[in-house]
């Protein structure tokens, strides 16, 4: 087999189980409802059929904008506000030292994925598809 031949049959799309974002995908399921809810449409993009349009506003709406306004920001907005009691009664209940570190990491993985360098290798990857 020709390594360089990275086609499929008839040009399909491939399933990503037994991949390492298949693998991800299942760790989510079960855990909440919302997680199904991210790894089925995380799933359905990744086996759709695209057109190089599509894909570059995908890549953009999950971790390319250049305001931090995409999926990987949604998630570390996620992560902070789970990790606040303010917004997250269930923490409530955890002695006062424990609510300040929790708040306080979770603030952190908050501003490293809102962070906008993060986004300049998706960019450059989305540039290298542009077709005009």
């Amino acid at each position: 087999m020709n390594p360089f031949n990275v086609h499929t049959e008839h040009n399909a799309v491939p399933n990503v189980d037994g991949t390492a974002l298949g693998y991800s995908l299942a760790d989510l399921t079960g855990i909440h409802p919302g997680l199904d809810l991210i790894a089925d449409g995380l799933r359905l993009i990744a086996h759709d059929r695209l057109t190089t349009a599509q894909t570059q506003l995908i890549l953009v709406a999950l971790a390319g904008s250049a305001d931090s306004s995409d999926l990987l920001a949604a998630v570390g907005q996620s992560v902070a506000r789970l990790t606040d009691s303010d917004t997250n009664p269930a923490l409530r209940t955890l002695p006062f030292d424990q609510q300040s570190i929790a708040f306080k990491e979770g603030y952190s993985i908050s501003l490293e994925l809102t962070d906008t360098a993060l986004r300049e290798i998706t960019a450059r990857a989305n540039a290298a598809l542009d077709t005009h």
